[in-house]
């Protein structure tokens, strides 16, 4: 009786028979040369010589038919295949790494480096205090905080370019999950010497003054929510790109803006402005801490997650 082997499993055989030719460790070198974007720096963490790595380079290229990195003045560009490489084979190593007998985190000994994106105004509660509780328990860990959210953030924690964000706003989207750091009490802030407005106001005054808002185009916007679809979009007539700028503009004129109580009290020391109680029952606004589910089993990943949660628990 004659056996017939159908289309889909010679396709099988064959990409098995592929993967068996692929070197492996060619995907290390690829991600070390893609986190420094240059030959020589990569060479240097995997303790390999220069034209060692140059020649994985290659290697590399033809393995995935693609230039992957071209020269940018002293080091090198990735591609957009390149980069779009990356968080796949970084997901791939960790998971391996991972499952590895004795693989752990010691963050006594460990020099890793974790990228944090932290939306305004929360950057200016939180970074300080990041920094010195890494510092606390590891001289050689190292934070990267940048104090914005752009529109790849979310394809930035899924590829582990961004470790976590933390953000007013959470992300209710499959395969991302969300720990509540705090909840931000609110309130008004207006100039000290404001002519109508001395330490209360009604909603209906609020209705009727004249207001200062946070950019409602930025991504992320602190504003936004208390401002888009609704009336008090008709009495902004200034947009800042950040709630300090908000608050030097209503220190100098008769505007006003929502704010956390926190970040009035701060700069109330240093700009004649005032902090008034908002008439609302709902004058509360909670921050998140996010991550994608790939890096769940990662174990740095879990202790800087245990950090960032239990220094802010009672904030």
């Amino acid at each position: 009786m004659t056996e017939y082997t159908s289309v889909a499993d010679v396709k099988k055989e064959s990409g098995e028979t592929q993967l068996r030719n692929v070197d492996l460790n060619l995907l290390t070198v690829f991600d070390a040369v893609m986190q420094m974007q240059n030959v020589t720096r990569a060479a240097e963490l995997l303790g390999m010589s220069q034209p060692a790595v140059s020649n994985a380079v290659s290697r590399l290229k033809v393995m995935f038919n693609d230039e992957l990195f071209v020269r940018f003045g002293r080091g090198i560009q990735p591609t957009a295949r390149a980069k779009q490489l990356f968080g796949p084979v970084r997901q791939a190593l960790q998971l391996v790494h991972n499952e590895l007998p004795g693989a752990g985190f010691e963050p006594g000994s460990s020099e890793r480096t974790f990228n944090l994106a932290i939306s305004s105004p929360l950057d200016i509660r939180l970074t300080d205090k990041i920094i010195e509780q890494v510092k606390l328990h590891s001289e050689n860990i190292d934070v990267n905080i940048q104090s914005y959210m752009n529109s790849h953030i979310e394809n930035n924690l899924k590829y582990q370019e961004t470790d976590f964000a933390v953000s007013y706003n959470r992300f209710d989207k499959p395969d991302y999950s969300h720990h509540l750091l705090f909840n931000d009490q609110l309130s008004l802030v207006a100039a000290r010497n404001h002519p109508r407005i001395q330490y209360t106001v009604t909603e209906k005054q609020i209705f009727t003054e004249q207001h200062a808002v946070v950019s409602l185009d930025l991504i992320d916007s602190f504003s936004s929510p208390y401002y888009e679809n609704n009336e008090l979009l008709r009495a902004i007539v200034y947009q800042g790109t950040n709630l300090v700028s908000v608050l030097n503009i209503v220190s100098k004129t008769e505007l006003v803006a929502i704010a956390p109580k926190w970040l009035i009290q701060l700069y109330s020391h240093v700009l004649p402005i005032q902090e008034v109680q908002l008439p609302w029952d709902k004058v509360s606004r909670p921050a998140f801490l996010i991550w994608h589910e790939a890096c769940t089993r990662d174990k740095g990943h879990q202790w800087m997650k245990a950090l960032l949660t239990q220094f802010t628990h009672h904030m």
